[in-house]
């Protein structure tokens, strides 16, 4: 097209009568002009003007990123032919070449209800993502039983598996080169497992809940058989009764049924913006959690294409809000390890004191197992989590800006939904909670210099004193608690289980089970360096740090130790002098090592303390060693 002079008046500033500031409206969005030089009558110029051409309309703009960024390293180039004839013995097409590839991570085992029937649903998600554009590969990641291993030496390799999970996803997707990738986690520790790789990795991703189960017979779930077995210790019911409530208990696929570890974190991580709006609330085995896992697939080709990274929507506003999600809902005192190992690997400052600052505000308003009445199932029937969400939206207690993997913003995700069944006695409202500010308490003290965390619903009181009663580890403490020893008034204190000295910080469910089982729930505290399954419940206390392993004041309590927990003045102190703590120490020998050598031994010599998340790291290592 041949450019055409137009007279220009730079008194007006008119470019052929028009002004300039109309000029691109006049031209419209998709042309431009070239060659635009004003030519000025102070340097003796008889006719100023400017050159303007029209051109044709503009292209799209190109992505600003490259959506096969990985994968083309992997797969273009005539240097990469041998990875393009492995990947065809897989089942790859010329064309799979050319589109962004994504990793689905599957967490499947059969050796937990709670990762039965993940093959299936990582299926869903891989047609997901082919229908959307990308090419799936499937591949595994493990899964530990928490409530299999519960109150055996297996337990310690609960927390690490955490570590292997994350580990292990990083490595699969780092050598794979996949673009992005949908992570699904079934048992307690895949979500954050999963989550944390996510985070490690920053390429766009989409993490699937597996969903939680149905309830088993007369409404029970896991935690009905461990306060069984406390109740058969007590000799409040027969063994055929317990092996009725054994065998009626877990009716199929799906994790465990209340405010658990799982349903909590998962519950967290949709409020991070990590999963679609609804992922957290769905039932293991439904129609909604396959199409669940097909949209996920989908949207994590979305995010590719977008260029949305994980460190995008991890912000210190999502993690706010997850951890305000997770207090309303009651959840585990396992969400305050996770979401700090998280927030480590997304490289957000997050601290204790975050827990206590938030809490200080949110109120509880779900009334679910293990403290409260309900299933998880039964708060899904009602509506799940977003109306509860948005319910928090509205008191001004949710970052709405907060993005999430939809590309929208919580607010807008939220925009739609809907309020809860009318009649519904499963989440209070705002103005008529169950507790005004958080169960989640975490405590100081002459015990826990560096921090503990409580779970005190207010059921069982806000404050407890009593006499110390020590156990070294779990097993001793549970056998002690079924034989009838602890009684009312003991504070049953269970040391050298935390990260390194377990290693791999229990969960105290056996303990907290019996205690429950023999009535004594309001009679007897118990505190530990070790951690709570999320379906303990009772006067609680765990990640007490330092731990007893590296010299922690939980190491030198003694049996007949006052012990006064107060979750008002969010204290948890012991009767005992500072001249008699520094007499201790000073005779205090390290516990002997549990491991040597192995998954343990490696995961003791790096894990940090749990006032930090307990995550693996070399600079937790012991100084001088390499």
């Amino acid at each position: 097209m041949r450019a055409q002079p137009v007279p220009f008046d730079p008194q007006s500033l008119r470019l052929g009568g028009l002004r300039l500031d109309s000029l691109r409206r006049t031209l419209g969005k998709n042309s431009r002009v070239s060659g635009l030089a004003i030519q000025r009558p102070d340097v003796n110029l008889r006719f100023p003007c400017v050159r303007l051409q029209l051109v044709e309309p503009m292209p799209p703009k190109k992505p600003t990123h490259d959506p096969r960024e990985h994968s083309r390293l992997v797969v273009d180039g005539l240097k990469q032919a041998p990875s393009r004839a492995m990947l065809r013995a897989t089942g790859f097409k010329d064309a799979d070449f050319t589109k962004p590839q994504i990793g689905i991570a599957s967490t499947w085992a059969n050796v937990t209800p709670c990762n039965m029937h993940i093959a299936e649903l990582a299926r869903e998600a891989a047609a997901g993502a082919d229908a959307g554009g990308g090419k799936s590969v499937l591949f595994n990641t493990i899964t530990v039983s928490d409530g299999i291993s519960m109150g055996s030496p297996g337990m310690r390799y609960s927390l690490v598996s955490r570590e292997i999970i994350a580990d292990s996803i990083e490595a699969v997707v780092g050598a794979e080169g996949f673009d992005g990738f949908v992570a699904i986690g079934g048992c307690d520790k895949n979500m954050p497992g999963c989550a944390m790789a996510i985070a490690r990795l920053n390429r766009p991703a989409v993490f699937v809940y597996g969903g939680t189960i149905r309830p088993g017979g007369q409404r029970r779930d896991i935690v009905s058989v461990f306060e069984a077995v406390g109740a058969r210790a007590a000799g409040k019911i027969s063994d055929e009764q317990l092996t009725e409530v054994e065998r009626t208990a877990i009716p199929g696929p799906g994790s465990c049924g209340g405010m658990y570890t799982a349903n909590t974190m998962a519950s967290a991580i949709e409020a991070l913006g990590l999963s679609l709006p609804g992922s957290s609330a769905q039932e293991a085995v439904s129609d909604d959690k396959r199409a669940d896992c097909r949209r996920a697939g989908e949207a994590a080709v979305k995010l590719v294409e977008a260029g949305i990274r994980p460190r995008d929507i991890l912000t210190r506003k999502a993690f706010e809000n997850a951890i305000t999600v997770a207090i309303a809902l009651g959840g585990s005192t396992n969400v305050v390890l996770h979401l700090l190992a998280i927030a480590n690997d997304a490289r957000v400052k997050l601290s204790l004191d975050d827990f206590t600052r938030i809490g200080k505000r949110v109120p509880v308003l779900a009334d679910l197992r293990p403290s409260g009445r309900y299933l998880m199932s039964e708060l899904i029937a009602v509506g799940g989590i977003q109306p509860l969400m948005k319910m928090l939206l509205e008191g001004g207690l949710l970052h709405g800006e907060a993005l999430t993997v939809t590309g929208r913003s919580q607010a807008e995700n939220l925009a739609n939904t809907g309020m809860y069944l009318a009649g519904q006695t499963i989440v209070r409202p705002l103005s008529d909670p169950l507790k005004k500010d958080s169960h989640l308490v975490v405590l100081y003290g002459n015990v826990a210099p560096e921090g503990a965390v409580a779970k005190i619903t207010g059921k069982e009181g806000l404050k407890f004193t009593g006499r110390a009663r020590v156990f070294d580890g779990e097993e001793r403490a549970t056998q002690a608690i079924l034989d009838g020893i602890v009684r009312s008034g003991d504070v049953v204190v269970i040391k050298n289980e935390g990260p390194k000295g377990g290693p791999g910080m229990r969960e105290m469910l056996s303990p907290t089970g019996a205690i429950m089982g023999r009535g004594l729930g309001d009679q007897v505290a118990l505190i530990t360096d070790g951690r709570f399954s999320g379906g303990s419940h009772g006067f609680v206390v765990g990640h007490i740090s330092p731990e007893a392993a590296v010299g922690g004041a939980i190491g030198l309590l003694r049996n007949g130790d006052r012990i006064t927990i107060d979750a008002v003045e969010r204290e948890i102190s012991a009767e005992v002098s500072a001249a008699e703590l520094r007499r201790r120490r000073a005779a205090w020998k390290p516990h002997k090592a549990y491991a040597t050598t192995g998954v343990l031994a490696k995961y003791a010599y790096l894990v940090g303390s749990a006032s930090a998340g307990a995550v693996t790291e070399p600079n937790h290592a012991p100084p001088g060693k390499s």
